[in-house]
């Protein structure tokens, strides 16, 4: 009688299998560790050196004149006017910044684009002294950017954003004041 319950629960009941491969996770043995699908991890080493300078020269001279005069009858002057306006302009300013960004941090793959290009972004805190600073980063990777060792240069990232900022004492010091600014935009 056993038998037979046991030999009705099988054929009433359809078997499920489930494949253990799953195309869009699956990974060989014998594979690398690059990122390569979305939540994948990513190292980027940030290295961008960027400086510029800008010099401007003016120089401009101005000389207006008016005169005129009335006279009468018998060579005597009545009246005499005159206007006379000059100006001179000798200015010139020069900027000159350079900027030096070293880190490594590590992002997220955030999308698998339609061409394979990888969108990946991250950001990185830090503190020292208790200056808290934060590096932003996200931009597009090609999987044959990405070395061996799962990590990408940030001079391969396409359409890059890289945002560096300090908060804390040092950094409110190094900005010019409220009330500078204002003699900055008056002239003074």
């Amino acid at each position: 009688m056993a038998a037979i319950c046991v030999a009705a629960a099988c054929v009433s009941w359809p078997a499920l299998s489930e494949s253990l491969y799953q195309e869009g996770s699956f990974r060989p043995l014998t594979a690398d560790n690059k990122a390569f699908r979305v939540d994948d991890s990513l190292t980027i080493q940030v290295f961008e050196n960027s400086s510029a300078t800008t010099s401007a020269n003016t120089g401009t001279r101005r000389a207006n004149d008016i005169a005129g005069s009335v006279t009468h009858t018998g060579n005597r002057v009545v009246g005499t006017l005159g206007i006379g306006v000059s100006g001179e302009f000798d200015g010139g300013g020069r900027t000159q910044r350079t900027n030096k960004l070293l880190a490594t941090l590590t992002v997220t793959v955030k999308d698998v684009l339609p061409n394979g290009e990888l969108r990946v972004a991250g950001e990185q805190l830090l503190t020292v002294n208790d200056e808290l600073q934060k590096v932003n980063l996200e931009g597009r990777v090609r999987p044959q950017d990405i070395s061996d060792g799962n990590v990408v240069l940030s001079t391969r990232l396409a359409d890059a954003r890289i945002t560096y900022v300090g908060e804390g004492d040092v950094s409110d010091r190094a900005r010019r004041s409220a009330w500078r600014k204002i003699l900055d935009w008056l002239g003074l």
